[in-house]
C-alpha cells in the first residue's frame, strides 16, 4: 500500500513573536505513490501561513498528477499572495522518485549503505522563482531510489552542513528532531521533513 511506502517524520518551529508558521509540509499518500513536499510562505506570520497553506491545499487536491501540474495549480491560486518557494517529491512503487525545487527548500537524497560503496548524497535542482510571483521553467528530475534511502527537506529556518553530520540509518522522527535541535537558526519558521523510501 502507499502509506507503507515511505516513512516520515516532521519538525518544525515557529519564529519567536509569532503565532503561526509560514513553514508547512505535506505527506499525501495516493494510489501511484507518495507525495511529500516541505512549503515556506515567503516571509513569517499570518500571511506567509495563509500563502502557505493556500499551496499545500493546492498539492493535497490531486497528489498523484504530474509535479509541473501541481506548481501550476499553486501558483494560480497564489497570484494575489506573498508567494511561497517549496520543494517537492513523488515517490512511487518499484524505486522512482521524482523531484521538483522552486526557491531555497533544500531537499538532499541521502543514500543508504551498500556494502562495499561509499555513501553518496543526491541534491535537488533548486530553480531561481517565487510560486505565485514569478515561476521558471519547471524541470522536474527523476531518480531511481532504494530501500533506506533518506530524503531530507529543510526550509532556510534551517542552516546548512547537517548531512555530513548525521547517522542516515537512524530513525526518521530522530533525525527530524536532531537536524532541527541543532540547525535551527532561529531568525525564520523552521521545518526538516525527513522521508525514508521503504519500497
Amino acid at each position: 500500500m502507499a502509506e507503507d511506502l515511505v516513512e516520515c517524520a516532521v519538525a518544525d518551529a515557529t519564529l519567536a513573536g509569532e503565532l503561526e508558521s509560514g513553514d508547512l509540509h505535506v505527506v499525501a499518500p495516493h494510489p501511484g505513490g507518495v507525495l511529500v513536499a516541505a512549503i515556506d510562505g515567503l516571509g513569517h506570520g499570518g500571511e506567509a501561513a495563509n500563502a502557505a497553506r493556500t499551496a499545500r491545499a493546492a498539492l493535497e487536491e490531486d497528489p498523484g498528477a504530474e509535479l509541473p501540474e501541481l506548481f501550476l495549480r499553486a501558483h494560480g491560486r497564489l497570484a494575489r499572495s506573498r508567494g511561497v518557494v517549496m520543494s517537492v517529491a513523488a515517490f512511487e512503487p518499484g524505486g522512482k522518485l521524482t523531484w521538483l525545487g522552486v526557491g531555497n527548500v533544500e531537499g538532499t537524497l541521502v543514500r543508504a549503505a551498500r556494502e562495499g560503496a561509499l555513501r553518496r548524497a543526491d541534491s535537488i535542482l533548486l530553480l531561481g522563482g517565487v510560486v505565485g510571483y514569478q515561476l521558471p521553467k519547471l524541470r522536474p528530475s527523476t531518480m531511481e531510489v532504494a530501500r533506506g534511502d533518506t530524503l531530507i527537506l529543510a526550509t532556510d529556518g534551517v542552516g546548512g552542513g547537517y548531512i555530513g553530520d548525521l547517522d542516515p540509518a537512524a530513525a526518521p522522527v530522530t533525525l527530524a528532531d536532531r537536524i532541527l535541535a541543532e540547525y535551527c537558526t532561529g531568525g525564520d519558521d523552521a521545518l526538516v521533513l525527513v522521508a525514508r523510501y521503504a519500497g
